[in-house]
Formats: structure tokens, C-alpha cells, sequence
């Protein structure tokens, strides 16, 4: 079943990339026309070398044989993860990769998951994603995801495991990963052929290449849809705890919105340079980052904000900016979260930002509730005592 799918893909991405091709071919004859002055077809580039070309920007299927190559027999082991272990390694022409070799047996979730990385990784290309070049399916036993290599890494390891590093990181640095982020983001919902939900956006998910470009990676949750679709069918949860949205773990209508959600949670983290739920913090009396920052922005001392984050009065205003997009993104109503495409526009300052409200007010009422279930239950529990 698996490898018939595999098949059916590469069938429907080569018919995609024939038509992208075509019309690339076009639009470059017409450039090259109006600029001599001279018809189309005296100037136009040999097809099939142009096509060629194309073709091998498709997610290549590799051999086994191939990924001892290209990792020089798994010489040098990047990590490993729930379902496989990571290793570097190189094209014949040079070009560094990162070779995802996955678990031996996979079980049907994992199967879904490498479907759905192929899948959904496979059919686009822009800056701000991670280049999926190929994959090996063996019956044999190899399977395996090949990706660009990127040479600084996730950002959950610059922004928290190597604090040396994070201080060597600027702010225009980080705000510029924030930027691409989001770009990346619109891309999937609304530039693609088909919307792409990704469905685990968090710093672990986003890798950083060797001038800190940011690219979204690890589709393996990811789904397609049509854009006529407001509503998507879950089947479980899905998501990261902390960055997921509500929705995605309460009987509520899901959106892409939820992708914008945990855009908005990453920004905080990337805003604090911290994990917003971070017990042992300088920021006392306080364990979740969004809603202190929430507070502070409400009663307006963003400046404590700034402060606990270093961030230096030049940067302020960029800082403010990401503030209230992150606001903005992580309100409790999906239809209250602006597209990502105004999320680049508010952060790029083409788009005046409203002052948000609080999104998470809605705790205060779980809290309200709860508490007063708690206090008739001690008063129920007295009363009881006293019966007895």
C-alpha cells in the first residue's frame, strides 16, 4: 500500500513540476523576446536540457547503496528522535545533506508520518522550507528522508540548549527568523497549489542555515487540503504541547489557524529567549512567559518585558511589534488570528497593528470555575464530616 502510494506521488509531482516547467520555459522565452526584440523561438533555451534541469528539483528516490555513499558508511551522527536517527553527508557534487534514517520496522502511525513528509515536503520548494531532495523506500528494510543540511542547527538548541550561542545571535538576527518564519508559513496556506497545514510548528521545527535563514521542517504531521475546506477532520491529536493550539485538544472546529497559533507561542519564546514554561527564571513569581508578557503589555510596562529579555532600546520598537503579533496569533478563537499573510505584513510594518486583546482571559475563568467547584467540595466534604 505504502509503496503503491510512494509511486502515485512521484507521478503527481513529475505532472506538477512538467506544467511548473512549462510555464518557466514560457515566461523565460517571452523575456528573452521582448528584451532582443526577436521572436520567442529564436531565443528560446534547448527544452529538454531546460526540463532536465527542472526534473531534478523533484524528491529523488535513492538506494540503499546510495545512502552509504552519500554518509560515508553513517560516519557522522548528527541526533536521533523517536523515529530515527540523523546522520551528515555529502552529494557526489559536494552538496552536504542530512540523511533521516528511519526505524527499521515502522508501525502505522510512523508510515502515516512518512507518507505525509514525502507528501507534503515533497511538493514545495521556497527559502523558507526545508528542501526535501529524496528518500529511499527498500523492502529490504531502508527507509529514509534526505534533506538540505543545515549548518546552525534547530532553533530550539541556539535559543535554549547553548546560551553562549544565543548570545552571540542579535536581536535583528532572531527578528529576521521570526520574519522568515512566517513567510514560510503563508507559503504553505496560501501559496501552494494545495493548503498545507503543518500542524507542529515549535523551535525544534525550524532549522537554521549557515547565514540563520530560518526554514520550516518535519511535515510528518502535515496535511493537505483544498482551499475551499474551513474545517478540517482530526483523527487524534496532534501537536506539541505548549504550542498547540486549543482547538486541537478540545471538541472545536480545526483550522490552519491552529498552524498560526503556535506560530504565535514560538515568537514568545523567541521574543524571551526562553521556553515560555521555564520554572528556574530571573522572571520571578511567574511560570508561563506568555501570560506575563500579556500582563505587562496591558498594564504598559513593556519596558519589564524588554528588561528581562535584554533586549536594548534600539530594538524596542521591533520587539513591541513582535509582541503584539504573538498576541495577535494566540488568541483563543481561531477566527480571531490574523492569516499569515498579514503576519508578514504587521511584522514587515506594511500593516498598522491593532492593539490586541487579552488571549488569555479565558483562563481566568477556568480558574474562576474551577475554584469554585474546589471551595463547594471542601464545603460539601465539611458538611459531610459533620453528618458524621
Amino acid at each position: 500500500m505504502l509503496a503503491g502510494f510512494i509511486f502515485k506521488l512521484i507521478a503527481e509531482i513529475r505532472e506538477w513540476q512538467a506544467e511548473r516547467a512549462s510555464a518557466r520555459l514560457q515566461a523565460m522565452q517571452a523575456q528573452a523576446a521582448a528584451a532582443h526584440g526577436v521572436p520567442a523561438h529564436q531565443t528560446a533555451v534547448d527544452v529538454n536540457l531546460f526540463l532536465d534541469g527542472v526534473l531534478r528539483e523533484k524528491p529523488a528516490r535513492f538506494s540503499p547503496e546510495d545512502l552509504r555513499r552519500f554518509t560515508r558508511d553513517y560516519a557522522d551522527r548528527l541526533g536521533s528522535g523517536a523515529f530515527g536517527v540523523v546522520y551528515r553527508g555529502a552529494f557526489p557534487n559536494g552538496v552536504q545533506v542530512a540523511v533521516k534514517v528511519l526505524n527499521g520496522t515502522l508501525d502505522k502511525r510512523a508510515e502515516e508520518q512518512f507518507m505525509a513528509e514525502v507528501g507534503t515536503a515533497g511538493r514545495t520548494y521556497h527559502i523558507n522550507l526545508v528542501r526535501l531532495h529524496g528518500f529511499c523506500f527498500d523492502d529490504a528494510g531502508t527507509k529514509a528522508l534526505v534533506y538540505e543540511y543545515m549548518e546552525n542547527g534547530s532553533l530550539d538548541r541556539v535559543l535554549f540548549e547553548h546560551k553562549q550561542h544565543a548570545g552571540l545571535v542579535g536581536f535583528d538576527t532572531l527578528y529576521g527568523v521570526v520574519v522568515g518564519t512566517a513567510r514560510g508559513l503563508r507559503y504553505l496556506h496560501e501559496e501552494c497549489l494545495h493548503r498545507i497545514v503543518h500542524y507542529d510548528i515549535k523551535p525544534g521545527n525550524v532549522l537554521l542555515a549557515a547565514d540563520f535563514t530560518p526554514k520550516v521542517a518535519d511535515f510528518g504531521l502535515a496535511r493537505l487540503c483544498n482551499r475551499d475546506n474551513t474545517h478540517l477532520t482530526m483523527t487524534g491529536a496532534r501537536g506539541t504541547p505548549g504550542y498547540a493550539a486549543p482547538e486541537l485538544w478540545l471538541p472545536m472546529p480545526v483550522t490552519h489557524k491552529c498552524d498560526v497559533y503556535s506560530f504565535g507561542m514560538l515568537v514568545f519564546e523567541i521574543l524571551g529567549r526562553r521556553r515560555n514554561l521555564e520554572f528556574h527564571h530571573p522572571v520571578e513569581s511567574q511560570e508561563w512567559y506568555p501570560k506575563w508578557v500579556s500582563q505587562r503589555f496591558e498594564q504598559g510596562r513593556f519596558d519589564d518585558v524588554m528588561a528581562a529579555s535584554g533586549i536594548q532600546g534600539k530594538d524596542g520598537e521591533k520587539a513591541e511589534r513582535m509582541c503584539k503579533v504573538a498576541l495577535w496569533c494566540v488568541q483563543y478563537q481561531p477566527e480571531a488570528r490574523p492569516s499569515m499573510s498579514s503576519v508578514v505584513r504587521m511584522l514587515e510594518g506594511e500593516e498598522e497593528i491593532a492593539r490586541p486583546g487579552n488571549p488569555f482571559a479565558y483562563l481566568d475563568s477556568l480558574h474562576t470555575i474551577s475554584s469554585t467547584s474546589s471551595s463547594d467540595l471542601s464545603k460539601e466534604s465539611r458538611h459531610l464530616q459533620g453528618v458524621r
